[in-house]
């Protein structure tokens, strides 16, 4: 019997593991991290409720840590098949991986150094350091950008674009057992619509008898508004009163899109040129990418690619730090710019520094442009906090905290609904993941209102049949 069980990303966004198992073989799609809350934290030090070791297949959706980063434990206790993924994937996997693990080892060094009895975070060791990604690096494996791929006699996919980051993508999984064919469809991350740089999400075509569909923004719509518009009111408006502006973005995806509207509003005249700091070298070497891989780029950032006008993700005044060194003389940068780091989150890494020392002064600004999990910096500030735990400092926040939906690159709730519409037929049984509890409820409510289909709120560690006997 075909059954799947949720390992992760169920009644949260983070930790995306689904374990398929059909014919006496198991496939894991996804092996995330989870983030935020110190109790979904501590689910990525337990081991998984069965032995990596009997886990025949991975396949992933995308590089993004919440769907990857818990491939090192993955190999680390035994699994030992191979990592399917598309181009674009396995290269930014490579990244984001090495880069996660010198990141933890940084911030232990870091707090073992400082430490300090009234901070609320517990320090512990790496999940993994960077001689744990190696092992994982040789068993990724190519698959097609879009199309199909046999994995197995067991197990056939079917990619298409998600919109999301660079090779992003939603799996059409055929199961086939005992000459019964069951087709699972995952949505992975849905991106958005009508956003520069990448193309607009996909629809997989087919008819699925069950459907995982995620629901980060199940509750809600992004802000409306220019993004550009608010962008440079923002950039204008801070370097008036001599400030400058940090904005805590994902390496991936999010840097790339505030570079590119940054550009355009420079070309523009719209704001002057400023120093713009990007201090993460991961998020560089992904910049490349995003230029390299050009199957994913819409047709406006192609045009533009092509018109003879320079790299549209280059500003003028651009500063790359790659040393730890480099990134702390941008403290010394008293006058206005910009600091672009990670993580998106202010979860960890170098942007917490740049938070130490800027959040204290009203002059400055920070912007939040992407999603900000219960339990991280980046949720509180959301919230209004006046003032945060780093690094066992007490940090009072008075620098100016702007909100900018507008840059997410996950669908909002009416972008769900419309890929959702987009399905030939009403799958048999749908399940929600990715989301906290009331996203996902509320997305639950509204299928249900406009679609009548059977829909569920996946739970954790929930094992559910496939077959639909």
């Amino acid at each position: 019997m075909a059954k799947l069980t949720f390992l992760g990303a169920a009644g949260t966004v983070t930790g995306s593991k689904y374990l398929v198992e059909a014919a006496g073989k198991r496939l894991l799609v996804d092996c995330g991290i989870f983030q935020g809350l110190p109790e979904l934290i501590e689910r990525n030090y337990k081991p998984l409720s069965i032995d990596p070791r009997t886990i025949d297949y991975a396949v992933l959706t995308h590089a993004h840590l919440d769907h990857t980063g818990w491939l090192p434990v993955l190999v680390n206790t035994g699994y030992r098949g191979p990592i399917y993924a598309n181009p674009a994937s396995i290269e930014l996997t490579t990244i984001l991986l090495k880069d996660s693990a010198h990141l933890q080892e940084e911030d232990s060094r870091h707090e073992q150094a400082h430490p300090n009895a009234k901070s609320h975070h517990v320090v512990r060791e790496p999940l993994y350091t960077t001689d744990d990604v190696d092992p994982v690096l040789k068993l990724l494996r190519p698959m097609p950008r879009t199309g199909a791929f046999e994995i197995s006699p067991e197990f056939r996919v079917v990619s298409y674009d998600a919109g999301h980051i660079l090779g992003s993508s939603s799996l059409e999984l055929t199961i086939t057992e005992g000459g019964k064919k069951t087709v699972v469809v995952f949505s992975g991350d849905i991106g958005r619509y009508d956003q520069p740089i990448l193309n607009d999400p996909v629809t997989p075509p087919s008819r699925a008898d069950v459907l995982l569909c995620e629901s980060t923004y199940g509750d809600r719509e992004h802000a409306a508004g220019d993004p550009a518009e608010l962008l440079a009111a923002v950039v204008n408006r801070v370097i008036k009163r001599g400030g400058s502006i940090v904005i805590p973005a994902f390496a991936i995806g999010r840097t790339q899109t505030f570079m590119y509207y940054l550009r355009q509003l420079e070309n523009e005249q719209r704001i002057p040129k400023l120093p713009v700091y990007v201090d993460s070298p991961m998020a560089l070497s992904a910049t490349d990418l995003y230029l390299k891989h050009h199957e994913d780029h819409d047709l406006d950032f192609t045009r533009e690619e092509g018109g003879g006008k320079g790299d549209p993700l280059d500003v003028h005044e651009f500063h790359l730090t790659r040393t730890a060194e480099e990134s702390k003389q941008i403290n010394n940068v008293k006058t206005p710019c910009i600091i672009v780091s990670a993580s998106g989150m202010a979860s960890g890494g170098r942007v917490l520094h740049h938070l130490l020392q800027r959040l204290p002064d009203a002059r400055n600004a920070v912007i939040l442009g992407g999603f900000q999990a219960q339990g991280t910096n980046g949720r509180a500030l959301q919230d209004g906090a006046k003032k945060l735990h780093i690094f066992g400092q007490e940090v009072a926040v008075n620098a100016e905290i702007v909100e900018m939906g507008q840059f997410s690159a996950h669908a909002g709730r009416s972008e769900l609904l419309r890929w959702l519409t987009a399905l030939p037929a009403a799958p048999r049984q749908t399940f929600l993941t990715h989301g906290e509890p009331a996203a996902a409820q509320s997305l639950q409510a509204a299928i249900q209102e406009k679609f009548k289909w059977k829909v569920a709120v996946a739970r954790y560690l929930d094992t559910v049949d496939l077959a639909g006997n």
